[in-house]
């Protein structure tokens, strides 16, 4: 595997992508050409704003080919292009073989809740303190148990004990599933996990089928009457719009669980609420917060 790397100025990254892909590039990335130095610049901004900039400055941008040749070949005939003039190719180098899976899977190691509930990917051994597991692989959908706002709601299931979430659980977003299947480890038997992407629905059927727990996954509009708690875990606006919806499911006494949203957001959600149950910050991680409510 040989790899062409080449030095390319925001307003002609698309059409150098584009061009790799016709002289048949495996893969092509880009990268900020700056990074870890001052000139490094952010392109994602904060959860519901828009992102500081549509590109880096100056992009290297890396595509991968399966021989030298091609990727020479590919070198010279954009050095040819008049759109090239302000490029620069930094170099075509030769990777080094190597176990992909197993360095992919290094990055993912067993997930601590609480000393006793653990999320452990599939090529792990549970840690020998873990009573509740769940087994779960990184995959195409959110939820893995790595960002703060997925391990602060399945910290609030752990914490209410076996049955505490209720026997009727909505999963509103559910993404992976992983929410609706900590409910289900913590004795949660009719649990509906709902999400607007099929791909999300699909990961949940088969995150719960690898957990042997029941659960229903499919689209928002199989939620149905009222349920002891009800868990979103998306982010601030899109809760703020759904408050009626998640409010109307939340059965008398029952519980509200919501996730995604950042400290300094926590006022705009307690008004947003406020017409329907009073929301309070029920945990705290990295920056974001854990609201529930009562039914």
């Amino acid at each position: 595997m040989f790899e062409l790397r080449l030095l390319v100025p925001e307003e002609r990254v698309e059409i150098v992508g584009e061009a790799l892909d016709e002289l048949d590039a495996l893969s092509v990335s880009v990268e900020d050409a700056d990074a870890q130095t001052e000139a490094e610049q952010a392109l994602f901004g904060e959860p519901g704003m828009p992102p500081p900039r549509e590109g880096w400055q100056r992009s290297r941008v890396v595509a991968l080919f399966d021989a030298e040749a091609p990727a020479r070949h590919a070198a010279q005939v954009l050095a040819a292009q008049d759109f090239f003039a302000d490029c620069r190719v930094i170099g075509v180098a030769e990777l080094q073989d190597q176990d992909w899976v197993r360095l992919t899977q290094s990055q993912f190691a067993p997930v601590e809740i609480t000393p006793s509930f653990w999320i452990v990917p599939t090529w792990h051994e549970p840690p020998a303190q873990a009573e509740r597991i769940i087994r779960l692989d990184p995959g195409l959908a959110f939820g893995t148990g790595t960002h703060p706002t997925t391990r602060m709601c399945l910290r609030w299931i752990a914490r209410q004990g076996e049955g505490g979430a209720g026997r009727r659980v909505l999963d509103y977003g559910c993404g992976s599933g992983i929410l609706a299947i900590g409910a289900a480890k913590f004795g949660a038997q009719a649990i509906d996990a709902v999400d607007i992407d099929p791909a999300a629905v699909e990961s949940t059927r088969l995150n719960a089928e690898a957990n042997g727990v029941r659960l229903q996954a499919a689209l928002p509009d199989a939620a149905e009457g009222r349920y002891d708690t009800v868990l979103a875990n998306i982010l601030a606006t899109p809760l703020k719009v759904l408050a009626p919806l998640l409010c109307a499911h939340v059965a008398e006494g029952g519980s509200l669980v919501l996730a995604g949203i950042l400290e300094r957001q926590a006022d705009e959600l307690k008004a947003a609420y406020a017409p329907h149950l009073a929301l309070e910050v029920a945990d705290a991680e990295d920056g974001w917060i854990l609201m529930t409510g009562r039914g």
